[in-house]
């Protein structure tokens, strides 16, 4: 298994932020929030320039499977994470727990959960379907989640947050699904520029988000100790949703192994580049935005090296 660059420059990011965090109060911020919000409106007129029709009509009979993996994705991961809520105060700090609801409330990967499907020999249409599906389900459900549990009573913030997130996501996908007919091949060759790309825009917005924190201070009362704990929650988290997961599609529903992967590689994984954009609107200001992104950004890193791990098992069997 080979290291994720990304994730090692999700880190030096992060220390960018801490020593130089000037560009991020570069006239107020205003300059760096254009320029993200430039970088994120490509990103997904470029995903809706790759979007395939004819795999996501392929994608669309299996409707049991579409069901589990958005149910899983919204619905089941959040209601793990408020089980705990109960404990805020004597165990758990809210900041971390709206952190870890922030993770949960997000939608499933794209580009990683089709690839490791396909790795896997999973069901590949269902999987482009769902990773497809998932971040425009989120663009609406997300920001309803977080407003449970952040104020967004004043100055219309959710109203805010929507139509931010219509403007600078759904607008460009629709703008890429129209061109597709004259820019989708241009789009399709130039795919691994483009991804670096997107990587190159969430980069911008985690040094963006953890400069503010780093100036406010937030950091300054965390300790070693925080960050073990840290990690043993985000584990523990990605475990419970991938064995209910398990259980739920083997032994209830009992579905075909390649149903099977697809369900637990969509169901289990969260998207980066749509917690970084939805993050960049719904924590706008607020000076605890960097500590709400550690839990997504280690799931990221964690997901990515347990999912290839057994993608890679599975793969092997079938060659047997």
């Amino acid at each position: 298994m080979k290291i994720d660059l990304f994730i090692v420059y999700l880190l030096l990011s992060i220390f960018v932020a801490y020593f130089f965090p000037g560009l991020a109060t570069f006239q107020d911020g205003a300059f760096l929030d254009t320029v993200t919000s430039i970088g994120v409106s490509l990103i997904f007129f470029f995903y809706g320039l790759k979007l395939s029709f004819e795999q996501i009509k392929s994608g669309l009979k299996n409707w049991k499977l579409h069901v589990v993996v958005q149910l899983a994705t919204f619905l089941i991961f959040p209601l793990i994470v408020l089980l705990f809520r109960p404990f805020i105060g004597e165990y758990i700090a809210e900041n971390t727990w709206i952190g870890f609801f922030f993770l949960a409330a997000l939608p499933s990967t794209v580009s990683s959960s089709v690839v490791m499907v396909s790795l896997a020999k999973g069901n590949i249409p269902a999987a482009i379907f769902n990773a497809s599906i998932s971040g425009l389900i989120g663009v609406a459900i997300t920001p309803l989640w977080m407003s449970l549990f952040l104020d967004f009573t004043t100055q219309n913030v959710l109203s805010d947050v929507y139509s931010g997130l219509i403007l600078e996501i759904i607008v460009p996908v629709v703008a890429g699904l129209l061109l597709q007919k004259f820019l989708g091949n241009w789009a399709l060759r130039y795919s691994k520029i483009l991804a670096n790309f997107d990587k190159s825009v969430i980069l911008l917005i985690v040094y963006s988000s953890f400069a503010h924190s780093f100036t406010s201070g937030v950091f300054e009362a965390l300790t070693n100790q925080y960050l073990v704990e840290l990690f043993v929650g985000v584990i523990a988290l990605f475990v419970l949703i991938y064995s209910a997961l398990y259980i739920l599609c083997r032994y209830v529903l009992k579905f075909s192994e390649e149903d099977q992967i697809t369900a637990l590689f969509c169901g289990s994984k969260k998207s980066l580049t749509h917690g970084s954009v939805f993050g960049k609107f719904i924590f706008l200001n607020n000076p605890f935005a960097g500590l709400y992104f550690l839990p997504l950004m280690i799931y990221h890193a964690i997901q990515i090296f347990i999912i290839t791990f057994i993608a890679q098992k599975y793969h092997n069997r079938s060659q047997d």
